[in-house]
């Protein structure tokens, strides 16, 4: 689901070539373990524009969809019919790349708080790698895939942020210079990592660049939202401008 969906079986990729079928599929992945209302399926695939049969079409994208997930294995297939809709159960050898996501960051923000630097930056940069492009990459779907998306692609920033702040504990603030410069380009509103972009020129001894991102930040701020940087911002930018001791790399244990 972190990029385009894909389907495997006993190791083997499942093709859907349905559009229609993949949607009903993400948005049951979604909310995995609840019952989806054939409402809320129909929104997922038609939007406002639902066919003259529409539980008809929908019965066939379920049984579609029950041919390409099979049974894998068990005395029924995962997806069962449950008033008013369907729900989608998987079972304990399943996998789903999201949730693999979501722990791999979970670790690594524990080991982070602990100061573990080395295992936070290897197990973020795990759950970094299984990203394939943007979440349900070019599905156009309800407010079930909308929501999801949003999400996904929130958990996927803030992973971000705490790999960079893991990997400037680790001394790599002249490795992190140029993903971070990409990072304040793509998400301009992002204050986090203008700050940590400030943090790792600082300690490069680029004062002069790290003060020209603060305006920039500043600047970007004004302009499109009409307010002024934060209060973290705010104090990077006094605390270079001092040459405060507390910014000098501490070297972790």
């Amino acid at each position: 689901m972190l990029g385009s969906l894909q389907v495997r079986v006993d190791g083997q990729r499942r093709s859907i070539s349905a559009r229609k079928t993949e949607v009903l599929l993400a948005a049951l992945l979604i909310r995995e373990g609840q019952v989806v209302s054939n409402d809320q399926i129909g929104n997922e695939i038609w939007g406002d524009e639902p066919p003259r049969r529409a539980v008809a079409a929908l019965h066939v994208h379920i049984s579609q969809l029950r041919k390409i997930l099979g049974s894998h294995g068990r005395t029924a297939g995962p997806i069962e019919t449950r008033s008013p809709g369907y729900l989608l159960r998987l079972g304990p050898e399943d996998t789903v790349d999201v949730g693999e996501f979501q722990q791999l960051v979970d670790r690594g923000r524990a080991a982070l708080d602990h100061r573990r630097y080395e295992e936070a930056s290897r197990l973020l940069g795990l759950a970094l790698e299984l990203w394939r492009g943007p979440a349900l990459a070019h599905y156009q779907g309800g407010l079930i895939v909308s929501e999801f998306c949003t999400w996904a692609e929130e958990a996927r920033l803030e992973a971000l942020e705490l790999k960079a702040d893991a990997d400037l504990a680790l001394g790599r603030h002249r490795e992190m210079v140029a993903p971070l410069r990409s990072l304040v380009t793509e998400h301009p509103l992002r204050e986090t990592f203008h700050r940590q972009l400030m943090l790792a020129l600082y300690r490069a001894h680029r004062q002069g660049d790290a003060l020209k991102v603060y305006r920039y930040a500043t600047e970007m701020l004004d302009c499109e939202l009409g307010v002024g940087p934060g209060r973290a911002l705010r104090e990077m930018y006094q605390a270079i401008l001092a040459s405060d001791a507390a910014l000098e790399l501490r070297v972790a244990a």
